[in-house]
């Protein structure tokens, strides 16, 4: 089977629909012999900061030694970046052999009912690969919620539960009820890292652990980032963990959000590994990490970034990020939302800052009108103009800022994808 045709078969499976069950993934893995449990796992979930939390997780894990495989989504360009060892990416030649193997068993559970799901396949095939290559540990971030994902399958050895916030209607319209699909990962007897939350989350995620007599570390309490300090290409911060300080770590990251899901991620390898991470591996973990997409500086003179913010609790982090990170003369804003996202809440807290906002759309159906967004822009005191297209309005911003201005292009991951391929990629 060559790559080509692998994803032309995964894309046909993407569905209309999310569908809340287990069924399909468990008689997969069952089939195959259930390989997620061939390896120790660290199960990510939240609103906000899974990825990059889990990217840290990997990072640090593989700077120890222990060959680990990482599970995320959605991807930026291709969608092998969504499974990964140790900063490699799987190659195409082996995402085309490990669907050619995968493609009976799917055609054996499309017989039973709904068809096994774009996600749920890619999930199967993160399973089988990292038990193939092997991995000594498996990160796996969540598609969506936790209890009903088709990665809580894994065992889950440590859970991390990101900051919580109100994003996907389908899980429900409260704090709490969000809260409760996603303290389905906490597994029996063992260990969950919980970054600040809403208190009716907090309380709930308690209870899920006391149920289920999980070890519950929280941020502030078990844990905290100590010290930080902006650096040129990122900040510095020191982490108060389960069995040290860690100080002075240089992150090359923007954020207080992103040095808050670092520090969780050091307090969960140190539960996993029951000991002190080692100080030269834990500065070589974060050295030299990248997360695209996520306050990505891909051009200067102007300065350019790209954020994936989709929700009003990822563009409030965004703001306060920018303004403590970057100086401009001007921002102008690329903006690209999806229909079943709060897009007033997505610009509200960018909306001081702003000059001139570009409304316009990614390629999906789903994406919002140009004309409806500029409109919320409107009622958002951002001054605005309507572009076809996301080169149109790049191709806007670039002639309209100068050296010393930002062009941001935030409000969708389907956004920041495409501007990116555009501006990195020149496609």
């Amino acid at each position: 089977m060559l790559f080509a045709d692998a994803v032309a078969e995964l894309d046909s499976r993407a569905p209309s629909r999310m569908i809340p069950d287990l069924t399909r993934i468990t008689a997969l893995a069952d089939m195959m012999g259930d390989p997620q449990l061939a390896y120790p796992s660290i199960h990510v979930t939240g609103t906000n900061g899974k990825t990059t939390t889990s990217r840290f997780v990997s990072a640090l894990s593989c700077a120890h030694g222990i060959t680990s495989g990482l599970y995320t989504s959605p991807h930026l360009e291709s969608v092998v970046e969504r499974l990964s060892s140790c900063g490699e990416p799987i190659a195409e030649e082996d995402f085309a052999e490990q669907y050619e193997r995968l493609l009976p068993f799917l055609h054996v559970v499309d017989e039973l009912g709904e068809k096994v799901t774009f996600f749920e396949v890619l999930t199967a095939l993160a399973f089988v690969w990292f038990s193939d290559k092997p991995v000594s540990l498996g990160v796996f971030e969540v598609g969506m919620g936790g209890k009903w994902d088709a990665t809580n399958l894994v065992s889950g050895d440590v859970a991390i539960i990101c900051p919580i916030a109100l994003d996907h209607p389908e899980l429900g319209p409260t704090i709490a009820e969000k809260a409760e699909e996603k303290a389905g990962i906490i597994k029996e007897g063992k260990v969950v890292v919980v970054r600040e939350q809403p208190a009716d989350a907090l309380e709930t995620i308690d209870a899920r652990a006391r149920e289920v007599s999980a070890r519950l570390l929280l941020e502030d309490v078990d844990f905290s980032t100590e010290d930080r300090v902006a650096a040129f290409g990122g900040q510095v911060i020191t982490v108060r963990g389960l069995h040290a300080v860690y100080e002075e770590l240089m992150l090359p990251v923007f954020g207080e959000h992103a040095a808050r899901n670092a520090s969780a991620a050091i307090v969960a390898m140190e539960a996993f590994l029951d000991r002190q991470l080692g100080d030269a591996e834990t500065r070589a973990a974060f050295a030299e990490l990248a997360t695209p997409g996520r306050l990505e500086v891909i051009g200067r003179h102007p300065l350019v970034v790209l954020d994936g913010a989709h929700n009003p609790a990822g563009a409030a982090a965004l703001a306060d990020a920018l303004e403590e990170s970057f100086t401009w003369d001007r921002l102008f804003l690329v903006a690209a939302v999806s229909s079943d996202k709060d897009v007033s809440g997505i610009l509200d807290p960018l909306a001081p800052m702003v000059m001139r906002a570009f409304a316009t759309r990614y390629r999906g159906a789903r994406a919002v009108d140009p004309d409806e967004l500029a409109s919320r822009c409107g009622a958002a005191g951002i001054l605005s103009q309507v572009c076809p297209s996301m080169r149109d309005a790049l191709g806007e911003a670039a002639g309209m800022a100068g050296d010393a201005d930002l062009i941001l292009v935030t409000g969708s991951l389907f956004a920041v994808a495409e501007a990116r391929a555009l501006l990195v990629g020149g496609v």
